[in-house]
């Protein structure tokens, strides 16, 4: 007999605290934060952690929303689109009602299947490559650009600028940057002779091989697709072979860590990214939040941060969570970000997203007027 009440009383022990985490997650509203948090690309995913962080902690300064504390849950992808997938499972069994992200366009579109069928609001703030968002999925947006934007700009520039005859074009055959490499390489039409066209394999130590062969083709300008880590060794191993030419990239090598990595051979290299917001108001007060509690904001960290705060918004305005109502209004809606007004067109792509070139001068990125 006193194993049975033992056992009873276990089992009210369980209950009790079965309905205590249910009334826990009923009092809280979790958002998910998706990037590289590992890795060689880590700098960039924990910009957007920081960031989404930044703005929920500033909703729960003033009670939250509707009621409800707000929980943000971190999820590492690796930038690597198996590793997403895990990620997007965990928050879909998380319970959380919105994410933002991921970086890596690799990443961001497998996942955006799994959360719209799991009726989970996404917002990517980085990812640019333009098949995210033509898939019909009407709970996916970004607050970034797109890959034929830029690609279109970067073309423009080299042609009317640089006015090279002989171009190499290569990638690192992933999502966004052989989708960057092959926008800017149509952009450019018949202004210029494509005289190479290659991928080159993310994590590789030695380029040379191939930098070599594009220096037997005498290009006068190259292009490539890719991230910071590759684009740093690329240009500092293509001085060592000779190859004194510019490089032309895109959004993805815009941060300090490419400098870091190439040393003084990132010098005269040409990336196409958004207007610097410095000037703005907004902007300001945004960059002053950030460096006092994680220091020099990253290039994507407005873009984050400006991403939860039209989650959080839409959840307040709406009075729901529900990801179809949520997507609703923010579809339809224009919200003040800190990097200016933000609204979205019928496929999720925000209305306005200027693309400027910036140059490498001094170890610093300078706007090209």
């Amino acid at each position: 007999m006193k194993r049975f009440f033992a056992y009873l009383s276990v089992l009210g022990s369980v209950a009790v605290f079965l309905i205590s985490c249910q009334s826990q997650q009923q009092n809280v509203i979790r958002i998910g934060a998706a990037g590289p948090m590992t890795g060689d690309q880590s700098k960039m995913g924990i910009d957007l952690r920081n960031s989404v962080e930044l703005a929920v902690a500033e909703w729960n300064q003033q009670g939250g929303v509707l009621g409800k504390k707000i929980e943000m849950l971190a999820g590492d992808d690796q930038a690597d689109p198996k590793q997403a997938v895990s990620v997007a499972n965990k928050f879909i069994n998380q319970k959380v009602v919105a994410v933002v992200g991921h970086w890596n366009s690799s990443c961001s579109i497998p996942t955006s299947k799994y959360y719209s069928d799991a009726n989970i609001v996404m917002i990517s703030p980085a990812t640019t490559n333009p098949q995210f968002t033509l898939q019909g999925l009407k709970k996916v947006f970004r607050v970034c650009g797109t890959d034929d934007q830029q690609g279109r700009i970067a073309a423009a520039f080299v042609l009317k600028t640089l006015r090279p005859k002989r171009i190499a074009v290569i990638h690192d055959k992933t999502a966004y940057g052989q989708g960057l490499a092959d926008y800017f390489q149509k952009a450019l039409g018949n202004g210029a002779e494509v005289v190479y066209y290659g991928g080159i394999v993310q994590r590789d130590p030695d380029y040379k091989a191939v930098l070599t062969a594009i220096k037997e083709k005498k290009p006068e300008v190259y292009f490539f697709g890719g991230i910071y880590p590759e684009a740093g060794r690329l240009v500092r191993q293509a001085k060592e072979v000779g190859l004194s030419i510019p490089m032309i990239t895109g959004d993805g090598v815009y941060d300090p860590t490419f400098v870091n990595i190439a040393g003084k051979a990132a010098e005269g290299t040409y990336v196409t990214f958004g207007k610097d917001p410095a000037g703005l108001t907004t902007a300001r007060s945004f960059n002053e939040k950030y460096k006092k509690v994680y220091g020099e904001p990253g290039p994507y960290s407005i873009y984050a941060y400006d991403a939860a705060n039209v989650i959080l918004n839409a959840i307040k305005a709406t009075g729901s969570t529900d990801a179809t109502t949520v997507a609703e209004y923010i579809a339809k809606s224009t919200f003040q970000g800190a990097f200016g007004d933000i609204s979205f067109d019928k496929n999720g792509d925000v209305t306005k997203a200027p693309y400027v070139v910036w140059q490498v001068r001094d170890g610093k990125f300078t706007e090209v007027k």
